[in-house]
């Protein structure tokens, strides 16, 4: 058992341990990364050793986990997809995904604690483990005063579920929490591989349902078109398909709908990969069709292998996706010839998801594909920002320091952070107003609130 005095103890010598590991990373700064673009300039050491920003940036820490938060719950381990959501004039939602498998009860919102174990059962949530202990996995809530710079509440979400990665805010004010897990029956007490709706206005836990609709698999990210109510979702695995859910009705994703998979329209069973030949050109401009996917609850984990046999494209490995001005980026970790990393780019059709779609179809672009680690390694969370350039969370905790990275329009790069720690950089989002962007350091676990001169970025 883990009670709250070995829990945070554990926790500050993971933080320790992380600070030692990353250290030689920060006293060799320059070698780490290369700008194609100036961007905010070369990277200041952080005197704290863990986030190296450019001159005029800061950052201050909203959250860690292990704190015991307002409602008596440990904020749990594993930050990873994260929501900005405006409350008011001065307050936004944080709402906060935690990639914990089944057997890290430990490092959940109970801690371990029988006690805390008992109450959650009482509580609203999806799934237990074979000892019928709640899952560990869920989202948690943070409430966040803009004007003050600091927390004001911080509380369990969702609960019961397993492997939250990514997801994606709805146009209703809530977030889309992704399993990216798909546990059987017998493993765990209930089938996992689902989407929930999370509302950022929520106080407490949500009654969890599963987006069944959306399909079963293991899901990555999520993003809704505000106009169309159809919602893009990626698949976190090698052989990964990019995916739309076409609702009968917008913004009622519990009911019935089209789960669709994307393929190049001149093109069956593309692979974008380019691992062994480049199949898809860097730039290069595809149109795309839509294949209809049967039994979206895939009791076998198959949706991508009947999918990919259908026609529809591989990815390697789908990670974040975010809006743009009409367009959606989506990032896959290790694709491309270099296996670095890969940035799509999908651009709708005027007629999306409705009849005359097929006469102007959409449109596929491989936006970004990396040839040098020191420019981008392992693609995952994705934001766009206020001024309209992608920022990007690096996930390569195993070959060297992740870093934040910026994408102008043109689809060039530059770095606005290096992570001191020997973890990845996740979940990052703006606040209404764009003076701040959060983000999450995964483990150990860390909420940051980031402010500076965000519109002196320097694109050319």
């Amino acid at each position: 058992m883990l009670n709250r005095r070995t829990f945070t103890a554990s926790s500050l010598a993971a933080i320790a341990f992380a600070g030692l590991a990353r250290r030689s990373w920060a006293q060799t700064g320059e070698g780490s990364y290369r700008n194609e673009v100036p961007g905010y300039g070369d990277l200041a050491a952080d005197p704290a050793g863990l986030l190296d920003l450019p001159p005029g940036f800061s950052y201050s820490v909203v959250s860690s986990a292990g704190e015991v938060m307002d409602d008596g719950y440990f904020a749990p381990e594993s930050f990873d997809g994260m929501g900005c959501f405006p409350l008011d004039g001065r307050r936004v939602a944080l709402v906060r995904n935690h990639e914990l498998q089944a057997g890290m009860i430990g490092v959940g919102p109970t801690g371990g604690r029988p006690a805390l174990i008992e109450r959650l059962r009482g509580e609203p949530h999806y799934g237990r483990d074979a000892e019928g202990r709640p899952l560990p996995g869920g989202t948690s809530t943070i409430v966040y005063d803009l004007a003050g710079g600091r927390r004001e509440q911080q509380y369990l979400s969702l609960a019961g579920t397993v492997v939250n990665c990514a997801g994606g805010s709805t146009p209703w004010g809530s977030w889309l929490s992704c399993e990216e897990n798909t546990s059987r029956d017998g493993e765990v007490a209930q089938a996992h591989g689902w989407v929930f709706d999370v509302p950022a206005r929520q106080r407490g836990l949500v009654r969890p349902v599963p987006l069944r609709g959306l399909g079963r698999y293991r899901h990555e990210a999520a993003a809704v078109d505000p106009d169309t109510g159809i919602v893009y979702l990626t698949e976190d695995r090698t052989d990964s398909l990019f995916y739309r859910f076409v609702p009968e009705r917008p913004g009622e994703l519990q009911g019935p709908g089209r789960l669709q998979a994307l393929a190049i329209a001149d093109l069956a069973g593309a692979d974008t990969r380019n691992w062994e030949a480049a199949t898809i050109a860097p730039r290069s401009r595809h149109a795309v069709r839509w294949i209809d996917m049967d039994e979206p609850e895939s009791p076998q984990d198959d949706l991508r292998t009947r999918g990919h046999a259908a026609g529809a494209a591989i990815f390697a490995r789908g990670e974040g996706i975010h809006r743009g001005e009409g367009d959606y980026y989506f990032c896959c970790t290790s694709g491309g010839v270099a296996r670095l990393g890969q940035i799509f780019r999908y651009m709708p059709s005027p007629h999306e998801g409705h009849p005359g779609e097929d006469l102007e179809p959409g449109h596929l672009d491989l936006f970004v594909e990396s040839t040098d680690p020191r420019v981008l390694d392992y693609a995952d969370n994705v934001t766009v920002a206020p001024w309209g350039h992608l920022i990007v969370c690096e996930d390569r905790a195993d070959g060297g320091p992740c870093h934040l990275k910026g994408v102008t329009p043109d689809g060039r790069l530059y770095t606005l952070a290096r992570l001191n720690w020997d973890t990845e950089l996740a979940g990052a989002c703006f606040s209404p107003d764009g003076a701040t962007m959060f983000l999450n350091v995964y483990r150990p676990g860390r909420t940051l609130a980031i402010r500076g001169p965000w519109r002196d970025v320097r694109a050319a």
